[in-house]
């Protein structure tokens, strides 16, 4: 939001300078993002009046030499290219000498044929708009000589202020001139509150309260116009809980909005179009209430207020038709919709150069109804934010007055007689408010008397609990104790917050008001005793055994797509496959939650190779969300628990029942390279080998140790594939990826990668006994080497624990470190060298005892895998 300094020292005069002020906006909670000096460095430009013009005629373009009086005296000849003004006009010239906006100084220099001392400006070249098709005509009346720049008052300062979306309120000059206000002291009077006036000029009766108007028209649509106002029918009075219609006639075509109303419009980030237009601009500037002009002549029938129906279309002011929703919230008449109730007008009944007639709306729309219909169209607009943001629904009738008494200044216009003013507002809402809150929750006291005059401030009525609410400013007697100790007030928050629903509100307005600056600083008390808990040390073990290991960690969103599913090659009956589905997803591509981690792997992956980074090695630890049975009938308590106290055990319970199951995994994915080509060599590439090695990574880091099996489970390859257990519970998989899961997601060839379940490991390794330090032997190993010679089919993790079963407790280490297939060992059949590290703690192994060992090894693993001893 752009507010314009001179604008809102007419709302509060005694400010002080620009940068004072959005300091003090800066401490009162809002985020000044710049302040912009504009005008300043713009001089010499004077007021002159157009003696004589003559044509000039070249091969390239026709200009004009431009006789121009700016003084009693002496005449400036100026060749300008522009022929939108005449003899006798008053214009904007920049002398020799003059500086125009961005530093641009004025010479007098030669041209075709003639020498120009100066020029004639236009709105544009003054900084006043962004129209360069003519130049600045002045009013008649500009005395000659007058220094443009306080002529139009073009120097000034704009404070840029980042309205957050709870404080809808300050998308307005009224709402930041109340804050400028509050913040120095200074009196605010509120545009909007009217003195009660009986039989208004336009017989109206105005009512004491902020911008009430009585009732005149009922809710059901007046059957003809006249002294009761334009018809209209509300029938979606949820979507529409005000909607207040004035007429004006004999609105002059060709008025022109004032420079200095120009002007302001463009300080504040809107293009000057037509006064109808820009009167409404202004207005949802200053006091932040969106209007929208209708051509009345183009109306037929009763404005009516509801959703769209199936098949409409709408032609909105950019010219884009548009296929309306049921959920749409409509302004409609007879012939159908006319605008995007709070979004956008339909071109229709837009307001053109001949429009003489104009029916002013000012509504009130629910900010839910106009936000879902501008995303839903892709159309935001000025009025869509205010109205997103939260609109003060008492506001409508004095915006629209204000509409009409300028629509009469600037284009002769009349308002008709009749007002219509259909109010289904809720009654204000009191809240109960113990003063003990706000030492409670702002961390100082805060004597009562502040209390009572910040809240007064802020706009809310503040009453003694006892007693009825009193009018707003009223301190009261002291107020009654409550049963904790305090004083409890009954406080109304003012129609334009709608942000203050509870006391915790109310102490943040105190606080805000005070200063957040004067809250001491006090560091939290942590309990002694309390660190990691297991799984969470076994956690960051995991992490850094990884990382040790080279893997680099990536955090990926936890959101797929639809195709997910179908690229990983998943059939309907695997868990991965029940996706839970977003209600309110960020894009389309990505509306449900994962189920697994590797798809954000293999996004990252291709990213990176994408960026000339080819061998990776990356890896994640997170959430998955995999869908449960829904319940058939919804559990008895709510599944938005309240927030000031905590949620029984019925509620936890009906709360957890809803929700996905939410694993916690860890995963690898691994390509090119797993070392990098030298001096000592080509480098060699990853292989499934290395996804199991990650297995075991994480599995030593917990102290779990994995039994690895072949399998066939997408999206891993059916003859690369490593089933991985513990304790009999399968936890995971690894090895290379399915050649159609690479192609899906334009992976490298060869791509491997490991996904377990991390939280199921955890829980074996919690499962067993405390670890305890092996006891180290003194005494020197035997080492022992054997060859046995299997079928191939034969998984080497069952020769490996027949190994271990046959040698007994006398082995320490079994290292496969060779494996042969060829001629030598026959068809079918491979060779697996082991290497035996035998030691006992008590004593030196004599030969016969290591050899005995070796032997009862290799017969427990003839007897369980039919292996032969090579020779």
């Amino acid at each position: 939001m752009k507010i314009v300094m001179s604008w809102l020292r007419e709302a509060v005069p005694a400010l002080p300078p620009a940068k004072a002020v959005a300091d003090a906006l800066i401490r009162a909670g809002f985020e000044v993002e710049a302040v912009e000096s504009v005008g300043h460095d713009v001089a010499g430009v004077v007021a002159g009046e157009v003696v004589s013009i003559e044509l000039v005629q070249t091969k390239k373009k026709d200009v004009r030499w431009v006789q121009v009086r700016v003084a009693e005296t002496g005449t400036r000849g100026v060749i300008c290219g522009a022929f939108n003004f005449e003899v006798g006009n008053r214009v904007a010239v920049a002398l020799p000498g003059a500086v125009l906006p961005g530093g641009f100084t004025i010479t007098a220099r030669k041209t075709y044929g003639q020498v120009s001392e100066g020029m004639i400006c236009s709105a544009s070249e003054l900084g006043i708009g962004d129209d360069h098709s003519g130049i600045l005509v002045l009013p008649p009346d500009t005395p000659l000589g007058a220094d443009v720049a306080e002529l139009l008052e073009l120097a000034d300062d704009v404070l840029d202020i980042a309205v957050t979306p709870d404080r809808g309120y300050g998308l307005s000059l009224r709402g930041i001139a109340r804050e400028a206000a509050t913040a120095f002291g200074l009196a605010f009077d509120d545009p909007t509150v009217v003195a009660a006036v009986p039989g208004g000029r336009d017989g109206v009766r105005e009512q004491a309260a902020p911008g009430h108007l009585e009732h005149v028209v009922p809710e059901q649509a007046v059957p003809e116009r006249g002294a009761v106002g334009y018809p209209v029918v509300v029938e979606d009075t949820a979507a529409c809980s005000r909607y207040v219609a004035r007429v004006v006639t004999g609105v002059r075509p060709g008025a022109v909005t004032p420079l200095r109303l120009a002007r302001r419009l463009a300080l504040s980030g809107m293009r000057p179009i037509s006064v109808p237009v820009d009167v409404t601009n202004l207005i949802m500037l200053g006091l932040g209430q969106p209007l929208h002009a209708f051509d009345r002549a183009k109306l037929s029938g009763p404005i009516v207020v509801r959703r769209a129906r199936d098949g409409e279309r709408l032609v909105t002011l950019d010219g884009v038709k548009r296929e309306l929703d049921p959920e749409d919230l409509v302004i409609a008449d007879d012939s159908g919709p006319v605008a995007l109730a709070g979004v956008m007008g339909g071109a229709s009944t837009e307001i053109s150069s001949d429009t003489t007639e104009i029916l002013i709306e000012a509504a009130h729309f629910d900010p839910v109804a106009v936000a879902r219909t501008a995303r839903r169209h892709q159309l935001g607009s000025e009025a869509s934010r205010r109205f997103e943001r939260g609109v003060d629904p008492a506001l409508a009738p004095a915006a629209a007055r204000a509409a009409l008494r300028l629509l009469a200044e600037l284009a002769g216009a009349t308002a008709e007689t009749g007002v219509t003013d259909i109010d289904h507002r809720p009654s204000p809402r009191a809240i109960t408010f113990p003063l003990a809150e706000t030492a409670r929750l702002g961390g100082r006291p805060y004597p009562e008397e502040v209390v009572r005059r910040r809240l007064v401030e802020v706009g809310c009525t503040v009453a003694d609990s006892a007693g009825p609410a009193g009018a707003a400013g009223t301190a009261g007697p002291a107020a009654p104790a409550d049963s904790a100790g305090g004083a409890t007030l009954l406080v109304t928050p003012p129609s334009w917050r709608g942000d203050l629903t509870r006391s915790a509100d109310l102490v943040e307005e105190v606080m805000r008001l005070e200063g957040y600056d004067t809250i001491p600083v006090t560091l939290p008390r942590l309990p002694a005793g309390r660190g990691l808990t297991q799984g969470q040390r076994m956690r960051r073990a995991v992490d850094a055994a990884l990382a040790h290991q080279g893997y680099v960690e990536v955090l990926t969103v936890p959101f797929v797509g639809d195709d997910t599913p179908d690229r990983l090659g998943l059939t309907g009956d695997d868990a991965r496959a029940a996706v839970v589905r977003i209600a309110n997803p960020i894009a389309e591509d990505a509306s449900n939650l994962r189920t697994t981690l590797l798809p954000g792997l293999f996004a990252a992956a291709v990213r990176n190779i994408g960026r000339g980074q080819a061998d990776l090695a990356l890896f994640e630890t997170g959430l998955v969300f995999r869908s449960v049975v829904t319940v058939a009938t919804p559990p008895t308590p709510p599944l938005t628990p309240a927030v000031d106290h905590r949620p029984g055990d019925a509620e936890i319970a009906a709360l957890n029942a809803v929700l996905p199951e939410q694993p916690r995994l860890v995963a690898v994915v691994l390509t090119g390279r797993r070392e990098p080509a030298g001096w000592w060599g080509p480098g060699q590439l990853a292989t499934w080998q290395d996804a199991v090695d990650a297995a075991h990574t994480v599995a030593e880091a917990t102290g779990v140790e994995l039994a690895v099996a072949a399998d066939a489970v997408m999206p891993w390859h059916p003859g690369r594939c490593a089933r991985l257990s513990a304790d009999g519970r399968v936890v995971g998989y690894a090895g290379e990826l399915h050649p159609r899961v690479i192609a899906a997601y334009g992976l490298p060839a060869r791509t491997c990668a490991m996904e377990l379940d991390l939280d199921t490991v955890i829980e074996i390794a919690s499962s067993r006994p405390p670890v305890t330090a092996p006891a180290v032997s003194t005494y020197p190993p035997a080492d022992r080497d054997i060859a046995l010679v299997v079928e191939a089919g034969v998984p080497v993790a069952r020769v490996t624990e027949a190994l271990r079963r046959g040698a007994g407790d006398l082995l320490e280490t079994l290292t496969l470190f060779d494996v042969y297939e060829g001629s030598q060992v026959g068809d079918g059949q491979r060779s697996l060298a082991f290497g035996l590290r035998l030691r006992a703690a008590d004593r030196t192994l004599t030969a016969q005892e290591a050899n005995a060992a070796r032997d009862a090894a290799i017969a427990e693993a003839a007897r369980l895998t039919g292996a032969i001893l090579r020779t």
